[in-house]
């Protein structure tokens, strides 16, 4: 495969610094999102309209255009809606609204709900006062409301489950938000159904977090499944709201197999489930009754060695059942249309592209590049628009295929790209940065022509000196192509020696180097850059859109392929003259604490210095749903975790490290950083600590500025 390789794009033009603004470390946290380039606001289409609406900056007011209007025009104001509203319902703002026909508004600000023809002013109160709810679900056409109270299930004041157990929880969502889960209520097409997810937690540990903010202080109780231990049972309730019965689907297999992607049919008579067993190598989507919760059959079977993912539900074309899915079966993740009605219950495929896998299933695109989501479908044109990255990872493209698989790309540049398409299916919108375009926002016809220009920014980092950046690509040591970026100093010397931070993050599902905006780099790395430093992130092998041979390298060896390609990394930065190859530092949060601290520890004096934030020490004591799926269970793969086991090697130290870890972190349990310190101390090595009380996974507000000036303090400093 040949990529498209961009370097040494300039954001910002070499100035003398004093002409230029200057940032502080912490200016640089906070005005993270004031420096990004500007872009229209609330952009939406008109249902069943070529027109379209944007937010004004203060979002309280709705303007509306045409295709060939330049200035707007203003349909409605916070103030008109609140002369109309109770002083029990009155809004701050427009943010999130949504139109739901060409001539009326839904408002849903989390506490109150109701719907306005801007022309006319007519408002009809939905509901109010439901900011106590939590995981809110609102259907526009019926007006119904599901949602949760504690660990139960309600809808329109009614309960759907009475659960006085407190480790049945239903209608949240399930194991721990894996597999593209993010909700846990479901409403079926036309409202007759609500499904929603339950769990079973009576079997999974307790685990103990320390609240300080009570005298004294009291304990935080949460479920915590790690790796080999018992998981939670996953079931799916369907509640019927006519005879207000509910009936439970579970689990084909074992008790404590997922159940992810559901998907009611249009027709509201069955649902779509794919069952994904515990190993997480083998997939089964299945179709239940949703009267009954009884199993018709099975579409899609799918097995690999390594392991099967699902992450996108059944996408559905037009009325009928028949439906897209996504599968990355052949390499790299693809579209596949399923005749629903077909007679075979089940079948496999081994990988080999195909037309016709087997009767009723059609593999549509063909792609030696990821498929990263379905955007729209224009089920009457039978075109599926979807995002993909293209011949070079680093984008982000926006494709139009139909059913026989005749795709073309549609974006006009290169880029990370924002699309919405027009209800009439004739124009759409498209949004796009990239490392040398900080926004650009264009309407086009389907058709590929320009219909106009909505907004094109200009870079505001411009006025401050900051750090410049460029993208390019490496070879690993095993061939692969690996992307990396590099932030320089604004005034540059190749004559000159800098030394180097390597950001880090390395795991799945994450890429760091994308063709946007500042090149995916966040603001700090830039002022860093100005102190003197060359900030330097590369994407390894087991991070996203690279397809599945790039990415299952990782499996049963976290850690492992990914050290050898940023060592990789390491020897490339060392042969370029301007690199001071006796000062380099690595920093990293969460998996990139993982990295960090293993490289400090596996390859000692490599780095000077290391600050690792929540950091992975031991897969063992990481959650079943991700440790599985890379790891396998600890007692079918011993090699693995010790290997990994961060403990094994606390004595090869020889470096300044610091561990951070906010004490409340329930994504990777401070028992990570507390076992590695513990190590550290019975060894007699000298290592660095730091608590953030109070703080989960990421320290985040006003907090998040301290964290930064730490770290960057940290490494200046002991980076000599």
């Amino acid at each position: 495969m040949r990529f498209l390789i961009f370097t040494s794009l300039l954001l910002i033009a070499h100035a003398a610094s004093a002409q230029k603004k200057s940032l502080t470390v912490s200016e640089s946290v906070l005005k993270q999102r004031a420096l990004s380039p500007q872009r229209t606001l609330g952009f939406s289409w008109i249902t069943n309209k070529s027109e379209y609406t944007l937010l004004s900056a203060d979002y309280k007011s709705l303007l509306g255009y045409t295709l060939d209007q330049e200035s707007e025009k203003v349909l409605c104001t916070v103030d008109e809606l609140n002369k109309l509203l109770p002083a029990e319902a009155k809004i701050q703002n427009l943010y999130g609204y949504e139109w739901i026909s060409s001539n009326e508004l839904l408002i849903n600000n989390g506490d109150v709900i109701f719907t306005v023809n801007p022309s006319t002013k007519a408002l009809e109160l939905k509901h109010v006062g439901i900011g106590a709810y939590e995981n809110l679900v609102y259907h526009n056409s019926s007006g119904k409301i599901a949602y949760t109270v504690g660990n139960n299930v309600y809808t329109n004041e009614r309960a759907v489950t009475k659960n006085t157990n407190k480790n049945i929880v239903s209608g949240q969502s399930i194991a721990r938000n894996e597999f593209g889960i993010e909700k846990g209520l479901f409403w079926s097409k036309n409202a007759n159904y609500l499904a929603f997810y339950q769990k079973d937690e009576t079997e999974v540990a307790d685990y103990p977090l320390l609240d300080i903010n009570t005298t004294p202080g009291s304990l935080i109780s949460i479920k915590y499944p790690m790796a080999g231990q018992q998981s939670e049972k996953p079931r799916v309730g369907i509640y019927n709201c006519k005879t207000k019965k509910t009936v439970f689907i579970k689990p084909s297999g074992n008790a404590d197999d997922y159940l992810t992607n559901f998907a009611f049919t249009p027709d509201e008579k069955f649902c779509i489930i794919a069952e994904v067993n515990r190993g997480q190598n083998e997939l089964w989507l299945n179709v239940f009754d949703v009267k009954t919760g009884k199993k018709i059959k099975t579409l899609w079977h799918e097995k690999n060695q390594k392991w099967v993912e699902p992450e996108h539900p059944a996408y559905f074309i037009g009325e009928g059942n028949d439906f897209i899915w996504m599968s990355e079966k052949d390499g790299f993740m693809n579209l596949y249309l399923v005749d629903f009605e077909r007679k075979t219950t089940e079948f496999m495929f081994e990988g080999k592209p195909m037309e016709v896998l087997q009767e009723g299933i059609r593999q549509i695109t063909n792609h030696q590049f990821v498929v990263k989501d379905i955007l729209e479908i224009d089920a009457s044109k039978k075109l599926i628009y979807y995002s993909a990255t293209g011949e070079n990872p680093c984008n982000t493209m926006v494709y139009a295929t139909d059913l026989n698989g005749n795709s073309k790309v549609i974006s006009k540049n290169e880029g990370v790209h924002r699309f919405d398409l027009s209800d009439d299916g004739l124009y759409f919108y498209d949004g796009y940065s990239s490392i040398s375009m900080p926004n650009h926002e264009m309407i086009y016809t389907t058709n590929g022509k320009m219909a106009k220009l909505l907004k094109e920014s200009s870079n505001p980092m411009n006025e401050y000196a900051l750090g410049t950046v460029e993208i390019n690509s490496m070879k690993g040591k095993d061939g692969s192509e690996l992307f990396y970026r590099m932030v320089k100093p604004s005034n540059f010397d190749p004559q000159n020696k800098y030394p180097v931070l390597v950001y880090v993050y390395g795991g799945p599902h994450a890429q760091m180097v994308t063709n946007s905006f500042n090149a995916g780099a966040n603001l700090w790395m830039n002022w860093l850059a100005e102190q003197g430093y060359i900030v330097f992130t590369l994407d390894n092998r087991g991070s996203a859109e690279r397809g599945f041979a790039f990415e299952s390298q990782i499996h049963r060896q976290l850690g492992t392929v990914e050290m050898e390609d940023q060592l990789a990394g390491v020897e490339f930065l060392k042969s370029l003259p301007y690199v001071d190859s006796e000062r380099l530092a690595v920093h990293g949060w969460s998996f990139g604490g993982f990295m960090t601290t293993s490289l400090m520890l596996r390859h000692a004096g490599v780095f000077n210095v290391g600050v690792a934030g929540g950091p992975v020490t031991d897969w063992k004591f990481y959650e079943v749903m991700y440790g599985e799926r890379y790891m396998d269970r600890p007692e079918e793969n011993q090699t693995g975790y010790e290997l990994n086991a961060l403990t094994n090697y606390t004595t090869n130290l020889t470096g300044k490290l610091l561990l951070i870890h906010g004490t409340v972190d329930d994504v990777v349990v401070m028992q990570h950083n507390y076992s590695l310190v513990k190590k550290f101390v019975e060894d007699g090595k000298q290592m660095d600590f730091f608590p953030y009380p109070m703080h989960k996974h990421n320290v985040t507000g006003k907090d998040r500025a301290h964290l930064m000036e730490k770290i960057l303090t940290y490494v200046i400093e002991n980076n000599q």
